[in-house]
């Protein structure tokens, strides 16, 4: 099982030099991760599909696909919690409601937890134990003042985290949207997403606080325009790695949305290739069907492919 935020130790005592190991060993592990969701006309999930139905492509040109993992392959999800007032005002709707995911995952899949206002911090390491997910969202501290909510600064650390962890790696985003990164963070993030092998599901929580007398009740004073925004900017991050974002108006829609996720965090083929070239460059991706692809039983494969768009290829040694 990975381990995450052990990997932090360094990160929170900063002023301390890592430890040089005794001896160093270089491989060459250059490696594109690629994950990809298959799904029909109607929006079924689509099983049963092989390595040798699919084609990746690096800037048009057709690469040898050197890793293949199945949908059954165990995936690594990290729920990022926004922890400000529009969580704290609805979290029986949003976070109580969470167990769907939880109790919809495979028994093998991890899940850990981090919260962010101002930064990102771990509440809970990458773990099996579903229960223990659950417990650890109903402690999160949430912060009622209107401070900063740096979403795209705690992307950018996030990822940053999630670098060391193999297999398949989804952030789920539990988010009003509202940013207060600078810009030059939120140019990184989306860069970084672009480029990167790590899926962003995105959930707005604005939903209920924008709907007429819920706005009203809950006082929570943001505008039109700020919403509007808001819902741009997780569309835009989620997109950019071949996810999706949404945007539910009450509880119930939000439960079916979260079971949703864990099928779609359940059914991600993951593909590897090697970077035919190292230039520094950024480089087009694009995945497809081989003709006569088709998952058993299928007879109508009229599939819709999601994955991320780019890779920064590696820099000439």
């Amino acid at each position: 099982m990975p381990i995450l935020f052990g990997i932090l130790r360094g990160v929170t005592a900063a002023q301390e030099p890592p430890p040089v190991p005794s001896q160093t060993i270089r491989l060459n592990v250059d490696r594109v991760n690629v994950g990809v969701v298959i799904t029909d006309a109607k929006g079924k999930f689509i099983d049963g599909l092989v390595r040798e139905n699919f084609q990746v492509l690096d800037n048009g040109a057709p690469q040898p696909i050197t890793e293949f993992a199945s949908i059954d392959a165990p995936a690594q999800i990290l729920l990022l919690v926004e922890a400000g007032p529009a969580v704290y005002l609805l979290q029986d709707v949003h976070l109580f409601v969470a167990d769907s995911l939880l109790q919809n995952l495979a028994a093998a899949d991890n899940v850990a937890i981090a919260r962010y206002n101002d930064a990102p911090r771990p509440v809970l390491d990458f773990t099996t134990d579903k229960r223990a997910a659950e417990a650890a969202l109903d402690g999160i501290q949430f912060n009622l003042g209107y401070g900063d909510l740096n979403l795209a600064s705690s992307l950018n650390a996030v990822l940053g985290w999630l670098a060391p962890v193999p297999g398949k790696k989804t952030i789920l985003l539990i988010s009003s949207g509202v940013d207060t990164s600078p810009q030059s963070a939120m140019q990184s993030a989306r860069a970084r997403l672009e480029s990167g092998d790590v899926q962003v599901l995105a959930i707005s929580i604005a939903g209920p606080l924008r709907a007429g007398k819920d706005a009203n009740k809950r006082n929570f004073q943001k505008t039109r325009e700020t919403f509007e925004q808001a819902d741009a900017w997780l569309t835009a991050l989620s997109e950019a790695t071949g996810g999706r974002a949404f945007f539910p108006e009450n509880g119930k829609a939000l439960e079916e949305i979260y079971k949703q996720i864990a099928a779609i965090v359940r059914h991600e083929y993951s593909l590897a290739f090697a970077p035919p070239v190292r230039d520094g460059a950024l480089h087009t991706l694009d995945v497809k069907l081989l003709p006569g692809a088709k998952a058993p039983n299928d007879k109508s494969p009229d599939y819709h492919i999601s994955h991320r768009k780019a890779y920064t290829a590696p820099k000439p040694q």
